[in-house]
């Protein structure tokens, strides 16, 4: 017993050293980043575009396009893919077509990123039609967050008893109508949760942009969907890896990391707010 006991213990210890370990590496990293790109942080750098070949300047059309990006995916992938959860929780037959379009959805999750970018640059640039634009990156990215808000808004549906859908149809409510006003607003928390994450992720890809609308150096705003724009990550590679200047740049370069990394903080910390505000609502309810 006490053996069992020394053995649990350890494995315990080791859990937690290695917790405490991520954590070292997570702060490190973003130590790291703040301290290096803090000092070019300033009003002007968030509101001007780059000049001089992006050796002086600001960062304004990268963010502005980031952001457009990551609203033009949200308005893609929310619907579809809480529809998709919808359907395979509470319309499709259980059975071996619902597990093989999971099993579909799953794998399209761990398809690498660039795929998507050579799908993109494929489907929506060429065959389409819409050539190197926001909407074609913004499609593209769509597909790419997709997964997540599919399996999260399923899981969503799932967690909820069935004692809800029960009592609302004994009532003599539809099937749409317990879905609409009694399961939507339970599993609306997480799904929203979902929903950001996955744009805090797509916020940060690279190459599914870099095929369908990432431009090289683009020193104004987009004026239509049809345009291409400047991004973070893609102005981020640039600047690191083939710019005039390197030595100029550089800090630039941590600047910009930085900004892209308050971005996700803040789209992560928006996530726990919604949630807890669907959440405190509920209980009001």
């Amino acid at each position: 017993m006490k053996h069992k006991k020394g053995i649990q213990k350890g494995m315990f210890t080791c859990f937690r050293i290695l917790s405490y370990f991520i954590a070292a590496v997570l702060f490190y990293i973003l130590g790291f980043i703040i301290v290096k790109g803090i000092s070019v942080i300033n009003w002007d750098f968030l509101t001007q575009a780059p000049t001089d070949g992006m050796t002086k300047g600001g960062i304004l059309p990268a963010i502005v396009g980031t952001f457009y990006l990551m609203i033009g995916s949200a308005v893609f992938s929310f619907p579809v893919g809480v529809m998709s959860g919808i359907y395979m929780n509470e319309y499709a037959p259980k059975g071996k077509m619902v597990n093989f379009i999971r099993t579909m959805t799953n794998n399209l999750a761990g398809i690498p990123s660039i795929v998507f970018g050579l799908f993109g640059m494929a489907f929506f640039v060429n065959y389409l039609d819409f050539g190197d634009s926001i909407i074609a990156g913004s499609l593209t990215l769509g597909l790419l967050a997709l997964p997540i808000v599919i399996r999260t808004t399923e899981e969503a549906f799932k967690d909820i008893p069935n004692s809800y859908r029960e009592g609302s149809l004994a009532l003599g409510a539809t099937k749409a109508q317990t879905i609409w006003k009694v399961l939507l607003p339970m599993a609306m928390p997480r799904i929203i949760t979902g929903l950001i994450l996955s744009l805090g992720r797509v916020s940060g890809e690279t190459a599914p942009i870099l095929f369908t609308c990432a431009a090289y150096f683009l020193p104004k705003l987009p004026e239509s969907i049809f345009d291409q724009c400047m991004a973070l990550p893609y102005h981020l590679y640039v600047i690191a890896t083939s710019g005039t200047d390197i030595e100029a740049q550089t800090p630039i370069a941590y600047g910009t990391a930085f900004v892209l990394i308050v971005i996700v903080l803040i789209m992560n910390l928006l996530a726990n707010n919604i949630r807890k505000y669907f959440e405190n609502k509920l209980k009001s309810k």
